[in-house]
């Protein structure tokens, strides 16, 4: 008999440490993971992001979780997603898709791991958001996925404790 997987994204601010913290779930619990979509398509680009570029992140997003939803693993682990972009078109467009809202809503995400910033920044050239506003769009991540009513948990601590931390609240939450 076929179980659904529960979907796990793992999110928060940049330089929180989001992709080696999947990355090391998907290998622990042997399950698949969807990896960052923004980073790879924007550093892909050979000009500055536009909107539609970001239309198009968002649906890759969709498409890719699609594809997995029914797999037989006990997860599925997502780096990032849709509240990131949506908070993302909201700060650079001011604006969002008309059909985003209703795919954040009728998505079922079963845990949002939320990496905290306690961490240091480190510029790359794809992050924009170090200093007050890393901790300003942190709490607007937390604020949205409360307004959701999503089911979340804070992941803190350094190197390997960070993963521990994350991997006690998935034993906590399974």
């Amino acid at each position: 008999m076929s179980k659904t997987p529960k979907i796990v994204v793992i999110t928060g601010a940049e330089s929180t440490g989001k992709s080696t913290i999947t990355e090391l779930l998907a290998q622990h619990f042997n399950a698949p993971y969807i990896p960052e979509i923004a980073r790879d398509y924007v550093e892909n680009l050979n000009r500055k992001y536009n909107y539609s570029d970001v239309e198009n992140i968002a649906k890759r997003q969709v498409d890719q979780l699609n594809a997995l939803k029914n797999s037989n693993h006990p997860f599925i682990f997502v780096d990032t997603w849709l509240i990131i972009t949506k908070i993302w078109f909201e700060v650079v467009f001011n604006k969002i898709p008309s059909w985003l809202e209703n795919e954040i809503r009728n998505t079922k995400i079963d845990l949002f791991l939320v990496c905290d910033i306690d961490l240091p920044w480190q510029a790359d050239p794809v992050r924009e958001n170090g200093g007050e506003t890393r901790l300003i769009l942190h709490k607007k991540y937390l604020e949205n996925i409360k307004n959701y009513n999503f089911d979340y948990k804070i992941v803190n601590g350094k190197n390997k404790d960070r993963f521990e931390n994350a991997l006690l609240h998935l034993k906590s939450f399974s």
